[in-house]
């Protein structure tokens, strides 16, 4: 196996793991927790996503040395200036929020961010947290719909 397939498997590897993690969360994880008491709605969320962040952050690292080695490889900083390939703007966009967001906002603004508001209003804490990550999961889908669109010719 050459180096630019090991790439490609290792970054769909990772997005499938982290973006699907997210649907799990998203889909199933969060509206689950809506029968909770707010109070053990609030520990469990921090106890998964503490759970799930670790790994998200191993798979959004490799997703994004991955992809940039792919890059690099193909010398593909182009496809960048055309249009047609969207997705890979959209898929970087993708990314970065989720990069930020584990490696910067979550340790340094939001865990306590999260913590004191939701004492203060746990069901409006908790409809937020569940409307992002509706909308981080419809970008990522898109994101990954446009990247299977555009890696087999359908620009």
């Amino acid at each position: 196996m050459d180096g630019y397939v090991l790439a490609r498997v290792l970054h769909v590897l990772a997005v499938v793991h982290w973006i699907g993690g997210v649907a799990m969360v998203t889909l199933v994880v969060l509206p689950q927790m809506r029968s909770l008491p707010a109070g053990e709605r609030i520990a469990m969320f921090e106890a998964l996503e503490g759970r799930f962040g670790g790994q998200a952050k191993l798979s959004t690292l490799l997703a994004g040395l991955s992809g940039l080695w792919m890059l690099w490889a193909t010398d593909g900083w182009g496809l960048f200036a055309d249009l047609r390939y969207w997705w890979l703007h959209l898929m970087v966009a993708v990314w970065a929020i989720f990069t930020l967001v584990l490696f910067v906002l979550e340790p340094l603004v939001l865990h306590r961010w999260f913590h004191a508001r939701a004492v203060r209003d746990p069901e409006g804490t908790f409809a937020l947290v569940l409307r992002l990550h509706r909308i981080l999961l419809a970008l990522s889908a898109l994101a990954v719909a446009g990247a299977v669109q555009g890696a087999h010719g359908g620009l």
